[in-house]
Parts: structure tokens; C-alpha cells; sequence
């Protein structure tokens, strides 16, 4: 007689779960020197390059990136109204006598306005 033995589960690690599995691949072309920088600092920190560069890309900041050319421009517009309210408060402040019509707080406050939508990509009567 021949005796059966009791079929066991398939040996193995037990399977991921299907948001743990990476399924896509990206392909990165380097040159020799860079592949080199690579493997030596994924070699110094234990790690094979696929999960170092993984890390790099996913746990690390990234740089801010670049202010728009109309911020800058904006923004030293802006600057200059601001140092020509500020000798005005200054002089104010000594006690000298500063002749502020409200025509010219409404076109100060008009020409801030402007500078806040311009910031924001609005421009006026669009």
C-alpha cells in the first residue's frame, strides 16, 4: 500500500498586498561615471541602487521651484511703493507736516491692488 502524505501550502514569502506590490518600472539612462556615483553611494548607505534612488526621489525635499519673471518684477514694484510709504510715515513720525490727499491713498491702495492681482496671474478688466 502505498501511504499519501498530506499536501502542504506552497513554500515561499507570503504574498504582498496589492498596494505594497511594484508593478511599474521607470527607465533611467546615466553615464558610466554617474552609474558609478550611484552604486558606490547606495553600496556606503547598504542599499542596492533601485531603493536608493527610490528613497532620494520619494523622501527628499525637492528645490522650490523658480518665481515667475512677473513676481519678481511685481514684487520690486511693490518695494518701491512700500519705501515711498515708509519715508511718509517717517517724516510723520519727526513731526513734519506730510499732506496725504485721499486721491492719493486711493491711488496707492489702487496700485497695491494692482500688484496683488498681477501676482496672482488676474489682470485688470480681463
Amino acid at each position: 500500500m502505498t501511504e499519501t502524505k498530506p499536501r502542504r501550502g506552497r513554500g515561499g514569502r507570503p504574498r504582498l498586498e496589492p498596494e505594497a506590490v511594484r508593478s511599474q518600472t521607470i527607465g533611467v539612462r546615466v553615464s558610466a561615471a554617474e552609474f558609478e556615483a550611484l552604486q558606490a553611494k547606495a553600496t556606503q548607505l547598504g542599499l542596492t541602487p533601485a531603493h536608493y534612488l527610490r528613497e532620494a526621489a520619494l523622501k527628499r525635499r525637492l528645490p522650490d521651484p523658480p518665481v515667475p519673471a512677473v513676481n519678481r518684477e511685481q514684487y520690486a514694484e511693490l518695494a518701491r511703493l512700500a519705501a515711498n510709504l515708509n519715508q511718509l510715515t517717517r517724516l510723520a513720525n519727526e513731526g513734519a507736516f506730510v499732506t496725504v490727499t485721499e486721491a492719493h491713498l486711493q491711488r496707492l491702495a489702487g496700485e497695491v491692488n494692482r500688484l496683488r492681482l498681477a501676482l496672482i496671474g488676474v489682470e485688470r478688466g480681463a
